[in-house]
């Protein structure tokens, strides 16, 4: 069955034709991300919903969209999904962070000529029948200083910009790497020197918690009086209210604004001032963008439904088509070894280790990790998988511990997963073979092999002649068939274990009897 996507937003037509050579059916309602009641009545039936900025991806929305596997944001912000609410149902959330970045940053330049120069009350003005020229006394770009807060790809573009308008560039961003900045020819400072030094602040950072109203009433105090703010990022970076009044007060000299705390923005505290520049969350409509990001949107989320590739994922790490065919195998193997200690376990887990060796720690890791964790808690909480696993997990206080290291065995990779709990400690190692099979090789410090099967029974016992005999006699006696049968000890006399592949699912009663044998210290029927 092919898997089927919604676009619910205005994307370009070449992405609808992007999704059938991929493999994916596709419905293309422009309109009907703006009706959310309808979105939710239609959402149930889709595996992909494909977006702009228009649908707003709430938790009512994602209640209802029980097939949802990817959610592609055809742009950078992810602001209008609901992406803790995503990640907890296993969607994973898609953008396009780099296709939109030119555009933008041309954007914000443009609008920080528009309001160094005042050309668009200078348009007013002239095609009104006036001829106004000494009214618009402008200011030059040239060396001047630019204040960008946010230097990831878009700031990176409108740095390199400012550089060649012959500007000086400072820029506050905690990730920049001093080495980066002198790359890129910029001067790292912190926020309170880049308020004070700038002539020209840009704002090009995603609205967080942190960077709420990053220009509030207090940090616009701080800025050179006569700066002038641009803001092409995001509503709510700036404090708008606050921004009005330094603009009446003439502390602040302009301000240009392509996006606003509430959008549509019908009404603004800062429309109607002549030094204000506003335009309608302009930032990535250029032709160009809009093909880009679409193509892009549509191809990612193609690769993942189609291939398993993970591409520019917020909440799961990134695995291209490339690698996916090779953590397959890895990603299964970590599954049904969480799968196996969390059926064993029977006491809450506090801490998971995973220790990677040879081949499989070269591989991504995170991605295998949060599919061992999303075997572990499936047998208690069912709807729970790798996208969601490790929020589940943390949310739980569980502390997940990883570890990679040279191959030290036998095997070329092995993956080796310990549970602690407040009843002990539970350890298992698989591997996974030349054909492709994850299989078990060793249960707590006994070496045993086996594959995984839909139906098995694990016991652990004292190394004694004649249990083996009754252990079997007594599944015959249950009519309980035995497909493969796996043993190993530590030691002669010491503990044993045995690892049974059986047809069918094990009566609780049989289970108890095989836990009433004399010599078993644990026994457990696990289905895989």
């Amino acid at each position: 069955m092919r898997p089927r996507v919604l676009i619910s937003d205005q994307l370009s037509a070449a992405a609808a034709q992007i999704f059938s050579m991929r493999g994916v059916d596709v419905d293309f309602q422009p309109t009907l991300g703006k009706h959310p009641e309808k979105l939710a009545a239609a959402i149930g039936g889709y595996d992909g919903l494909a977006i702009r900025s228009a649908t707003k991806v709430t938790a009512e929305i994602l209640g209802a969209a029980k097939r949802l596997k990817v959610i592609g944001r055809a742009g950078i912000g992810v602001d209008n999904v609901d992406v803790p609410a995503a990640t907890a149902r296993g969607v994973i959330v898609m953008n396009t962070p780099f296709g939109n970045s030119v555009t933008t940053a041309e954007h914000a330049i443009a609008l920080m000529f528009a309001l160094a120069r005042e050309i668009p009350a200078a348009d007013a003005s002239t095609q009104a029948g006036k001829w106004e020229k000494n009214r618009f006394m402008g200011v030059e770009i040239s060396g001047k200083t630019l204040g960008v807060i946010g230097c990831g790809n878009i700031g990176t573009n409108v740095a390199t910009r400012a550089l060649g308008l012959k500007m000086r560039v400072i820029v506050y961003d905690p990730f920049l790497s001093g080495e980066r900045a002198a790359t890129l020819g910029v001067e790292k400072v912190e926020l309170d020197e880049l308020l004070a030094r700038a002539d020209f602040v840009t704002l090009h950072t995603p609205l967080t918690a942190q960077t709420r109203n990053i220009l509030s009433r207090e940090n616009l105090a701080k800025t050179k009086k006569g700066v002038r703010v641009i803001n092409c990022a995001r509503g709510g970076l700036v404090d708008e209210e606050a921004l009005r009044k330094a603009l009446d007060d003439g502390h602040v000299a302009g301000a240009a604004l392509d996006v606003f705390a509430t959008e549509p923005a019908t009404e603004n505290p800062l429309f109607g001032r002549p030094n204000v520049v506003c335009t309608p969350h302009l930032g990535a409509s250029t032709t160009e963008a809009q093909e880009m990001v679409a193509l892009q949107v549509a191809e990612q989320m193609s690769d993942y439904l189609t291939r398993g590739a993970v591409t520019n994922a917020v909440n799961f790490p990134s695995i291209s088509a490339e690698e996916a065919p090779r953590l397959r195998p890895y990603v299964e193997l970590a599954e049904k070894l969480g799968l196996l200690v969390g059926q064993i376990a029977s006491a809450g887990v506090d801490k998971i280790s995973l220790v990677y060796e040879g081949g499989v720690a070269e591989l991504k890791t995170k991605a295998i990790t949060a599919s061992a964790l999303s075997g572990l808690l499936k047998p208690i909480l069912q709807d729970v998988n790798p996208v969601c696993a490790a929020a589940i997990a943390k949310d739980r206080g569980v502390v997940v511990e990883e570890i990679t290291r040279e191959a030290e065995g036998d095997y070329e990779s092995l993956m080796r997963l310990r549970a602690v709990t407040s009843q002990g400690e539970i350890g298992v190692a698989g591997t996974v073979f030349h054909d492709g099979k994850p299989r078990i090789v060793r249960v707590g410090d006994i070496a045993v092999e086996a594959e995984f099967t839909p139906s098995m029974i694990v016991v652990s016992n004292e190394d004694r002649p004649g249990f083996i005999g009754r252990f079997a006699g007594l599944l015959g006696d249950a009519k309980i068939n035995i497909a493969t049968f796996a043993l190993g000890r530590d030691s002669p006399g010491g503990s044993a274990m045995a690892i049974v592949a059986v047809d069918g699912d094990v009566p609780e009663e049989a289970l108890a009897a095989i836990r009433r044998l004399n010599g078993v210290k644990r026994a457990a029927a696990l289905r895989f």
